[in-house]
């Protein structure tokens, strides 16, 4: 009892956390392909940037919606030769101060977001471009050269 008074919403959180993860399980089971709700709709869920990934004859191009976020504010890295990390923060401004109470409606996120992005294919880092521009980041990776497995020898 003692323990209901100190964390009352305690219970609540557990509730809702367990109905989260009976959703993504049924979710994943029966309406949409195995991982796509996890990969693909939850980051939009949650709040991260939104991501289409293309797959050209001889490129892969990434196009990342950040919107209020600033060029320099943006960190970009390929952790494997098929998984990217698209990194930023986005502040807020300066006129819209820290008072909640004149918010009507909230939605849009400010701090930290991360993003680890599977890639269609192996890529190189060398010849890599990317530009941002009104919000919106693009990519574009050579696909790797370098051929994946082979052939062993018996002795």
């Amino acid at each position: 009892m003692i323990r209901r008074r100190l964390y009352p919403f305690h219970s609540l959180w557990n509730e809702i956390d367990s109905m989260m993860a009976e959703m993504e399980t049924r979710l994943g089971e029966s309406i949409v392909p195995a991982n796509l709700f996890s990969n693909q709709i939850m980051p939009a869920i949650k709040g991260e940037c939104r991501v289409d990934v293309m797959d050209h004859q001889d490129e892969a191009v990434v196009v990342a919606d950040l919107p209020g976020v600033e060029k320099e504010d943006v960190k970009i890295r390929l952790i494997n030769p098929s998984t990217l990390e698209i990194a930023c923060n986005r502040e807020k401004s300066v006129e819209e101060g820290d008072k909640d109470s004149d918010y009507y409606m909230r939605e849009r996120i400010y701090g930290s977001m991360k993003r680890i992005v599977s890639l269609p294919y192996d890529v190189e880092e060398k010849d890599t471009s990317a530009t941002f521009k009104n919000g919106v980041l693009e990519i574009h990776f050579k696909k790797s050269e370098h051929e994946t497995g082979g052939i062993i020898p018996i002795e």
